[in-house]
Parts: C-alpha cells; sequence; structure tokens
C-alpha cells in the first residue's frame, strides 16, 4: 500500500470530523454568517501565504531536482489559483488591507503554521511535505463530499465549486504522488517522520474550522 493510502486510513477519524464539521455544514446550507466567512477568509489568508512559502522553502532544501521542479510548480499554482481566488472573495466582500491588519493571527493558524515551518527545519523536506499534503487533500475531499450540494449564499457557493474543479483536484492528485515518490525514497525514521506530520497537519485542519466559527483570539 502507497504511503498515501497508509496515513489516509490511519487519520481518518479526524479527517471525517473535518469533513463532517459544522462550519462545512453551515457553508454548504447557508447558515453561516458573513462576519464568519470574512474571519475565516483572513485566517486563511495568512494559512496560504506560509503554506506557500513552505513548498518554496522545501523545494530549496530537497536535493532531488524533479521534487524540486514540482513544489515549485505547486507553489506557482497555488499562487495562480487559491490564493487568486482568495483576493476575488476579499474584493467581494469588501476585505481591505487594514481589515487583514486589524485581524491578528490566530492562535490555531499560528501553531498550524509553526508546525510546518519546524518540521521542515527539524525533519526535512520530505516531511514537511507529508506535513503539506493533508490541507490540499482534505480540502478535494469536502469539495466531493459536497457533489451536487447547492448553497443558497452565492460566495459559499463560489467556495465549494472553487474544491470541485479540474484546477484543483489535478494538483492535488499530483502533490499525492508526491508524498508517494519521496516516501518511497526516505528510510523507514523518515517515513515515522512524515507520518506525524501527515497526523499533525490533519489534526490542524479539523481545528481550523473550530477557530474560524469560534472567532478565536488571544484572549
Amino acid at each position: 500500500m502507497d504511503f498515501s493510502q497508509q496515513v489516509y486510513q490511519q487519520n481518518q477519524t479526524v479527517w471525517q470530523e473535518s469533513i463532517h464539521h459544522p462550519f462545512i455544514k453551515k457553508l454548504s446550507d447557508g447558515s453561516m454568517t458573513l462576519p464568519t466567512f470574512r474571519y475565516y477568509l483572513i485566517q486563511d489568508h495568512y494559512y496560504l501565504r506560509d503554506f506557500a512559502r513552505i513548498h518554496e522553502l522545501a523545494a530549496d532544501a530537497s536535493q532531488d531536482q524533479a521534487v524540486k521542479t514540482l513544489l515549485q510548480e505547486l507553489a506557482n499554482s497555488l499562487h495562480d489559483g487559491e490564493i487568486a481566488t482568495r483576493k476575488t472573495f476579499f474584493k467581494e466582500l469588501g476585505i481591505s488591507q487594514q481589515d487583514v491588519v486589524d485581524t491578528p493571527i490566530a492562535p490555531t493558524t499560528y501553531a498550524y503554521t509553526s508546525h510546518m515551518y519546524r518540521t521542515l527545519t527539524q525533519a526535512g523536506a520530505p516531511a514537511a511535505i507529508a506535513g503539506l499534503l493533508p490541507c490540499a487533500w482534505l480540502y478535494a475531499d469536502v469539495g466531493a463530499s459536497l457533489q451536487g450540494v447547492t448553497s443558497p449564499v452565492p460566495i459559499f457557493q463560489a467556495w465549494i465549486d472553487s474544491y470541485q474543479s479540474d484546477d484543483y483536484t489535478g494538483p492535488v492528485a499530483k502533490q499525492i504522488k508526491l508524498t508517494d515518490q519521496v516516501a518511497r525514497q526516505t528510510d523507514a525514521t523518515g517515513r515515522d517522520a512524515m507520518a506525524e506530520a501527515f497526523s499533525r497537519s490533519t489534526y490542524y485542519e479539523r481545528d481550523f474550522w473550530q477557530m474560524a466559527l469560534d472567532h478565536q483570539d488571544w484572549q
């Protein structure tokens, strides 16, 4: 069994809690408030900035040219796709740069991104690659779980649609393949570090939804 399928199965309890989280239900049925969605988008802005940067740093740290190239390709895809879509949402909801400045990075966002930087610096590029995978893969699974669902709020539906498109799912498939390739080239200790990074990122993905519903702060 490929590494990705092993860790995917090992983390299904938390994974399914993410897919069926009240945050996703509120998006799909339209009951989420716009202030909550705005808060989520601002926190996701902080997260995606570091998410793309860690792809680039992992590319720099990798000794494999093919891995370097694909990581950079995935970083570029983020800038052209998901991050660009967020800018559209910001414009539609009137979220300004001052709004971002006035909304500090939340504890969970800070912890999640810190975990990925720490993984890269202490466990290396293979573990960092595994730690990056749950975000992309989980959102694709969320999109798949909402096939046929139509949110009554257009901007919520646009968010759902963005994770069902081939432009999103295609790079996710590449990232899964890349993670398996790196796992095959890594020793048992390295694969253990990869599995731990994947599991911790899966945990933070679930908590990111709750953070948004709670409008989490540092008080």
